[in-house]
């Protein structure tokens, strides 16, 4: 994180001293066009896109970090491990119980693949019913078919009851 911000830092620095460049050539010149000017925009563009490229930087770090940390927060309300005092856990979701942190995974990428499998068209695959195969269900399986058809997944026998 500190090399990001050192990256972003020094783009900026070498913006801002670009802009100045600008501003000192145009004055030297009386505000007409020379090679001076041209090559000090030349390089205030280049500065700028660079500035801009450590922003993208900085902004997938953070957006890394948020992800990570509402995954973390995901887990720990859904495992029972969260931080803040389990008698609070326990009244804010009566009656549901905590499940493991790889249950979650798996239920979470079943979801991701019927996203994306709705997305891409197939939406008529709900109507299939349990034991009838195919569709978003067989998609929610990933390679292999761990899941079974109709969205329950036969190795977490409470979802049949679902």
């Amino acid at each position: 994180m500190e090399a990001t911000v050192d990256e972003l830092t020094e783009a900026y620095q070498e913006f801002v001293a670009a802009a100045a460049a600008v501003v000192e050539a145009r004055g030297q010149s009386g505000g007409e066009k020379t090679l001076a000017t041209d090559a000090a925009l030349e390089a205030f563009k280049q500065r700028w896109e660079l500035f801009r490229v450590a922003c993208d930087h900085a902004e997938e770090l953070v957006e890394s970090i948020r992800q990570r940390i509402g995954s973390e927060c995901l887990v720990d309300e859904a495992t029972g491990a969260s931080s803040s005092s389990s008698s609070s856990s326990a009244l804010a979701a009566p009656g549901i119980k905590p499940i493991s942190a790889v249950r979650l995974e798996q239920m979470s990428k079943a979801v991701r693949w019927l996203v994306i499998e709705l997305q891409h068209g197939a939406g008529g695959a709900s109507a299939v019913g349990p034991g009838g195969g195919g569709g978003a269900a067989a998609v929610a399986s990933g390679a292999g078919g761990q899941h079974g058809h109709g969205g329950v997944d036969a190795r977490f026998p409470e979802d049949g009851a679902q």
